[in-house]
């Protein structure tokens, strides 16, 4: 599935539940654009918050086509591999952590759609659920 049908921007609303029952909340936009070099900067920009305070939060990942294939890869801003672009299951090992997510982009026009990530090992022990939307 290419992203390029993401191209554009995005309301963001994430929670995060870590296993020690601690809970976090980003509100925010991501921005999905292709560049000149046929790839998709995708920029996040919110504010992260927990029961006593709140931080801005940005982070950037960029889409690539596979080279020679209609695959395409999600990379890091410096370039390390994370995973595939595909609807469903996807895993990134991190160190001795794994994260296990599940990519959900409706067929079809799409107004909505979810990233969720478990991410379970001896450093980390969390959920991530991510919607994004169409800005209201």
């Amino acid at each position: 599935m290419s992203p390029l049908r993401l191209v554009g921007t995005w309301d963001l609303d994430r929670e995060v539940v870590h296993a020690d029952g601690a809970r976090y909340t980003v509100t925010g936009q991501a921005t999905l654009r292709r560049e000149d070099d046929g790839r998709v900067r995708w920029d996040e920009h919110g504010t992260l918050r927990w029961e006593s305070g709140s931080t801005p939060v940005s982070r950037t990942l960029y889409l690539v086509r596979a080279s020679g294939s209609a695959s395409w890869r999600v990379l890091f801003e410096d370039g390390r591999d994370f995973h595939p672009w595909t609807p469903g299951r996807v895993e990134h090992a991190c160190g001795r952590d794994l994260y296990r997510g599940d990519v959900d982009v409706p067929d079809g026009p799409a107004t909505s759609w979810e990233l969720t990530w478990h991410v379970t090992g001896p450093e980390k022990d969390y959920e991530m659920h991510t919607r994004y939307t169409l800005p209201r």
